[in-house]
């Protein structure tokens, strides 16, 4: 259903949201018929572990490789590649262990170092490889992203100053309002860049920050992000009715 500058997709449970969301980027990867740059930008969490998981099964029922896409991240928590609590590990094990992506496409932050180290080394890689808007960001062709009951997306909080908004950095630091709480993200004018943007909107809870995020003067992270796109996709088994 195309309302105002979304497309609001809901589904009978989270396999089923993943299912749709895995199918409709996978078709969009078998018709990539250049040899130019494709980015993706993956999130975390619980629903980002289903989607992974069925991509992976679907590519290899379907025959469909991803050697040509780059891969990086919305945002990485500070802490080694193999803790529990990294996207990159998530995202390994789930995915990129399983089809055997090649280390020259993957693109990882490095959460175990530095965190402004590692932000200026992430953009640097990103903006190495990506053609930039006139702006200046570089251009992901998707960015993946969660959402959280307070209606964060990536590790931007609602707690930051509106300021951040408009903050031009591509990853930057930040301290989360939740375990743990040193983190590593895209800004909000890197998300906003993105030739498509999907929300994987997953989970018991999160009902007032979706309702909120889809109003049109939305304050949420979400809402932020949607008020400078033309369009967002969401797909989620939220009931909002």
């Amino acid at each position: 259903m195309q309302t105002r500058n979304y497309e609001l997709l809901t589904f009978p449970n989270p396999q089923a949201l993943a299912r749709d969301a895995a199918s409709q980027w996978l078709e969009q990867v078998r018709q990539l018929k250049t040899a130019n740059f494709y980015g993706v930008a993956l999130a975390g969490g619980r629903i980002a572990v289903t989607f992974l998981q069925t991509v992976s099964s679907l590519a290899q029922v379907g025959k469909v490789s991803l050697n040509a896409i780059h891969f990086f991240w919305g945002d990485e928590r500070c802490v080694p590649p193999t803790s529990p609590d990294s996207n990159f590990r998530l995202a390994r094990e789930n995915l990129l262990d399983p089809l055997g992506i090649a280390a020259s496409q993957i693109h990882r932050v490095r959460g175990e170092a530095d965190p402004a180290a590692a932000a200026a080394e992430a953009a640097a890689d990103l903006c190495g490889l990506a053609g930039r808007n006139p702006s200046g960001q570089p251009v992901l062709d998707l960015i993946l992203l969660g959402l959280g009951e307070n209606g964060h997306i990536a590790s931007l909080f609602p707690e930051e100053p509106p300021e951040m908004v408009t903050d031009q950095a591509v990853y930057r630091p930040v301290l989360a309002t939740k375990p743990p709480p040193r983190r590593i993200t895209l800004g909000y004018p890197a998300i906003n860049a993105a030739r498509q943007v999907w929300v994987l909107a997953s989970g018991a809870g999160k009902e007032e920050a979706l309702r909120e995020s889809l109003a049109p003067d939305g304050r949420t992270p979400l809402g932020r992000v949607m008020a400078q796109r033309i369009n967002t996709r969401i797909f989620t088994e939220i009931r909002l009715s």
